[in-house]
């Protein structure tokens, strides 16, 4: 998903490599300006606003907003005694985040002995993403992580023949699927649902977010769990996908083209790492700007 997460260009799992007459190192840190204002909301108050933001990139990890620590509220950040050592970057001090009556320990980071290469990230700031109460670029809330610039969906139409079986029931026949590319993904086929038989979609509690398409709803198929998934209010971005049914082909049968389709590398969405949990919480209990 995007540079570093899934198989972009710099995670470990990546499907296409750099031309390049030696190997790279394992792990390649990439640190850039963001180039657009980003504010972190705190207890009700705009505790971080910046236009100065640099957006790290580490391999298995979704991009982490790193502030000018002069654009950080005074008297927000409180120093703990913790310090822990990043595998390329150091040792990493850590702060309580304090605003009136609340405080959440570990909430801030900072590097504080950073190699000589590093020194984009000197005297900055990051803030855990899901110990605050929302981050905005302008005036528009980010959920999830901060944005990856690297990231993008494209959504194609076709003609091509796509038929969804269950033993020998058939799910869906359509002649007008949508295709989505996204980015670290491999081809995701999307159906409309006058093309299914939807009798056959047994909706289930819980749902998840992708911080790029909104909630997904998910179905089971007879005894298939989550068999298919749906964006029903799929964002404005993706809104060409909106409603449209998505089947998991190492679960039912996807034949396109009559070719049966397998679960290609990139498919299966990977764990990611510890500093995040993606919840659809985020979404469903927004709090207001």
């Amino acid at each position: 998903m995007g540079l570093s997460w899934q198989q972009g260009p710099l995670a470990a799992s990546a499907i296409g490599r750099f031309l390049v007459p030696e190997p790279l190192p394992q792990r390649l840190l990439f640190a850039e300006p963001l180039r657009r204002r980003m504010r972190v909301r705190f207890e009700g108050e705009w505790i971080a606003d910046s236009e100065d933001v640099v957006l790290l990139h580490e391999p298995a990890r979704y991009p982490v907003a790193y502030f000018p620590r002069a654009a950080v509220a005074p008297d927000v950040l409180q120093p703990l005694d913790t310090v822990t050592r990043h595998r390329d970057l150091g040792a990493t001090s850590w702060f309580a985040v304090h605003v009136g009556d609340r405080t959440v320990q570990r909430a801030a980071w900072q590097h504080t002995s950073l190699p000589p290469y590093a020194g984009e990230l000197e005297d900055r700031i990051a803030f855990a993403w899901r110990a605050m109460d929302a981050f905005y670029e302008e005036d528009e809330r980010i959920v999830g992580h901060a944005a990856d610039a690297y990231h993008r969906n494209d959504i194609r139409s076709t003609s091509r023949h796509l038929v969804v079986r269950v033993g020998d029931r058939v799910i869906a026949d359509s002649v007008e699927p949508l295709v989505l590319y996204e980015s670290g993904f491999a081809p995701r086929w999307y159906v409309p649902r006058a093309d299914i038989d939807e009798s056959a979609l047994t909706p289930v509690d819980g749902q998840t977010f992708c911080p790029y398409k909104g909630l997904a709803s998910y179905y089971d198929i007879g005894d298939v769990k989550g068999a298919a998934w749906s964006y029903r209010e799929a964002w404005p971005e993706v809104a060409r996908v909106r409603d449209m049914v998505s089947f998991e082909p190492d679960k039912v049968s996807v034949l396109l083209d009559d070719k049966v389709l397998s679960l290609e590398p990139g498919q299966k969405v990977t764990p990611h790492g510890i500093d995040r949990g993606l919840t659809a919480d985020e979404i469903t209990n927004e709090p207001a700007a």
